[in-house]
């Protein structure tokens, strides 16, 4: 399965088209949102073609394809106006012999989770890419923002396929690449 993984649109039609777009180009079969998806938080100013009706049209129109983890921008009212799932906390997703824990990043780090060796923890929240191991040998990674990209970072989402991980920019360019065994 090919798995494109994208986080914090806080409600950009801009940007929520920009992902729809690249979804279909990469040809993925999900598309793994993490999280704050409709509204842009006091902590951020707004982000580009701020339009969160916009991008609740977009996104029911492709619910068969998402699979959403609760933002801290994400509540009840929004679940009201998307037509899939969003209210999950965290989702877990089996990579062969791995397990990838997908969170939105507010509530559940590595340190105060089951995790054992070998698993995959995915965030967003924080809008920088990572790619670290915990002193657990957990795998932390953040695909970033694709909206409001903080630290110097790009926009910016993840492609996951056949235990190969790409952090790309909204053009498609690679910025970084991570292969692990999922047979371990």
């Amino acid at each position: 399965m090919k798995l494109m993984i994208a986080s914090d649109l806080h409600g950009s039609s801009y940007y929520c088209k920009k992902v729809l777009d690249t979804f279909r180009q990469e040809q993925a079969d999900r598309l793994l949102l993490l999280g704050d998806i409709l509204y842009h938080g006091p902590r951020n100013d707004l982000p580009k073609d701020y339009d969160p009706k916009a991008v609740i049209t977009m996104l029911n129109e492709n619910k068969d394809s998402l699979f959403c983890v609760r933002g801290n921008c994400d509540t009840e009212v929004d679940q009201m106006v998307l037509e899939f799932p969003i209210l999950a906390d965290y989702s877990i997703i089996t990579l062969g012999k791995r397990l990838m824990y997908a969170t939105h990043g507010h509530k559940f780090t590595p340190q105060n989770l089951p995790l054992k060796e070998g698993d995959i923890y995915i965030q967003g929240h924080t809008h920088v890419p990572r790619c670290t191991t915990t002193d657990k040998g957990v795998l932390w990674l953040n695909p970033g923002s694709v909206s409001i990209p903080k630290e110097n970072s790009h926009h910016q989402y993840m492609i996951y396929e056949n235990g190969v991980f790409e952090w790309k920019d909204l053009a498609g360019c690679v910025l970084h690449t991570l292969e692990i065994d999922i047979h371990q």
